[in-house]
C-alpha cells in the first residue's frame, strides 16, 4: 500500500510547486520515490529533525530547497513548509513555522 501526500495548506503546496525549475522537478522526483517506499529515503534526501519533523533537501542548478514535512497514522505525509535555502544552517525561523504547522496538524488528527 503507497504512502499519501498531502500539504498543510492550498498556499503551501502552490509555493512548493513554484519552486525554480530543477527543484521543482527534484521535488516530483522526490516525493513519487517517498510514495512508493515510505517517508525516510535517508540521507542526503531526507533528515529528521526529531519530534516528528523531518525535511525533504531538494537540490537544483538554482541551488537548494527545503520542505519540511511530518507523517501521520494511515501512510500518510503532510508538507508542511518550503522554503529556498541561502544560508549553510537552516534559519531557525523557518524550522519554528514548520513545528508551529506540524503541531496544528497532529492536534487535528489525534
Amino acid at each position: 500500500m503507497d504512502f499519501t501526500i498531502t500539504y498543510h495548506s492550498e498556499g503551501v503546496q502552490t509555493d512548493i510547486l513554484n519552486l525554480p525549475d530543477t527543484l521543482a522537478a527534484r521535488y516530483i522526483v522526490l516525493t513519487r520515490r517517498m510514495i512508493a517506499l515510505g517517508p525516510n529515503l535517508g540521507e542526503p534526501h531526507t533528515k529528521a529533525f526529531g519530534e516528528g519533523l523531518f525535511e525533504l533537501r531538494l537540490k537544483g542548478s538554482e541551488g537548494l530547497a527545503r520542505v519540511f514535512f511530518c507523517t501521520l497514522a494511515g501512510r500518510r505525509i503532510v508538507m508542511l513548509h518550503s522554503f529556498i535555502k541561502k544560508t549553510g544552517k537552516t534559519p531557525p525561523r523557518e524550522r519554528r513555522i514548520a513545528e508551529i504547522r506540524m503541531k496544528k496538524v497532529k492536534h487535528a488528527n489525534s
